[in-house]
């Protein structure tokens, strides 16, 4: 049995179109995990912050938001999911408050590219009991977490919290790989492309990881909806 291979990117951030760019050049699919209400119809800027700017920036990388309208060409073949509509973590206000910005989310990137995206991702990884009824009750198909198994197929009994084989960045990435072709599963990676910053050896690195996958004559390229499916249902 040939090994799935699926990946999911978060934020929409301005290095998502560099990433599409490779995952496209290698035949690769992967979905992407979009705040809407954190966009808008401009982009933003990509740049260095300064020792006392305010704001949030990763290891002082400011990754700037692709825009609305990019939305339909940037993600093109591509599938989508819901990240709330302003990253909300579960817990921090009522429960319909929260499910009513997962749907707002989901609904207006259907609207964008008209087609489903059922899928979702749990802003920093946080669920609640509660918001994981919400999140079933709602149609959504998964909720991925931030938390790994090592067997994505056995380790995952709650579609809606659902968990990966590792982040992209992992120095067990090819451990982990590895493992799931000897078992004939599911190899599951994710990330940020912004952690990449604008540096071109670890765009290399990246690029290196999808061509070795995609010319592996036992591996074959999922969606995450598509993992899900394979899972058990819950009532």
């Amino acid at each position: 049995m040939k090994l799935k291979v699926c990946t999911c990117w978060d934020d929409g951030v301005l290095n998502d179109e560099r990433l599409v760019g490779l995952l496209r050049k290698h035949g690769a699919k992967a979905t992407f995990n979009l705040n809407p209400g954190l966009m808008s119809e401009t982009r933003g800027v990509r740049e260095w912050a300064t020792p006392r700017s305010p704001g949030w920036s990763h290891l002082g990388f400011r990754c700037g938001k692709l825009s609305l309208r990019d939305i339909p060409e940037i993600y093109a073949g591509f599938q989508l999911a819901s990240h709330c509509w302003c990253h909300e973590n579960a817990g921090s206000m009522p429960d319909d408050e929260w499910i009513a910005s997962a749907m707002r989310a989901r609904t207006y990137l259907e609207d964008a590219v008209q087609r489903p995206c059922t899928g979702f991702a749990w802003p920093c990884g946080v669920t609640t009991p509660g918001t994981i009824a919400k999140l079933r009750e709602a149609g959504f198909e998964y909720g991925r977490t931030t938390k790994y198994a090592e067997d994505v197929l056995a380790e995952n009994p709650e579609p809606m919290a659902l968990k990966s084989s590792c982040h992209f960045l992992s120095p067990a990435f090819w451990q982990r790989y590895d493992e799931a072709k000897a078992r004939g599963g599911v190899f599951y990676f994710w990330g940020h492309s912004y952690e990449i910053f604008e540096y071109d050896p670890l765009w290399d690195q990246l690029e290196g990881k999808l061509r070795l996958i995609a010319e592996d004559p036992d591996a074959e390229w999922i969606d995450v909806v598509d993992l899900a499916r394979m899972l058990p249902k819950k009532a």
